[in-house]
């Protein structure tokens, strides 16, 4: 258990033999709440025990997502790409609500942001337009993302598990599996159920 490392981010990561409950609760509070299945792994991430945590912090978990990781690569990205400002695109809205310091950049065809997310930790996301799929350029964009963080620097990515084009995607790219994290994001909008 740690602190919630802002008063943006707190969530529950999943790594083998190890899971870590980063948000502002006490080990009291987290005992008393975890499911005695026996699994003290699994017991985090079980879904009565998150929504738990969602009604205590006043949040909520949109999903259970995979986390992949690859180190930054040197010299400038082998695609190219175009600095924009487009924060009406939905997925630089759904970046900007997990994300500070977002950069927006466009290739014909697809969309990457790079940001410093949970932690500050740099984290991606992407989008291909319906169109240029299935042609290798989702695989161009998140190796690009690579050379566009510091030297010595791990770039983060988040995958719906059932989400298995952008998880071979990413493993095309050098990303590795290496846990499952669910957010609590802070409720802007009352959710069903939280109260």
């Amino acid at each position: 258990m740690v602190p919630a490392p802002s008063a943006r981010d707190a969530a529950v990561l999943s790594f083998p033999a190890r899971v870590v409950i980063a948000a502002d609760v006490t080990p009291e509070w987290v005992n008393a709440h975890l499911p005695d299945t026996g699994d003290h792994i699994s017991e985090p991430m079980n879904p009565p025990f998150l929504h738990a945590l969602e009604r205590h912090l006043h949040r909520r978990i949109n999903s259970i997502d995979q986390m992949l990781v690859a180190p930054a690569l040197p010299g400038p990205p082998p695609l190219s790409l175009t600095t924009i400002d487009d924060h009406d695109h939905p997925r630089v809205r759904h970046a900007v609500g997990y994300r500070d310091d977002v950069r927006i950049y466009a290739a014909p065809g697809g969309l990457l942001t790079v940001g410093r997310g949970l932690a500050g930790r740099w984290e991606l996301s992407m989008e291909v337009d319906p169109g240029r799929r299935d042609a290798g350029l989702g695989r161009a964009l998140v190796t690009a993302a690579r050379h566009l963080i510091p030297a010595g620097a791990h770039l983060w990515a988040q995958v719906a598990p059932g989400n298995a084009a952008s998880t071979r995607t990413l493993l095309a790219a050098g990303y590795l599996p290496v846990g499952a994290e669910a957010i609590l994001q802070t409720t802007l909008v009352q959710a069903p159920g939280l109260s």
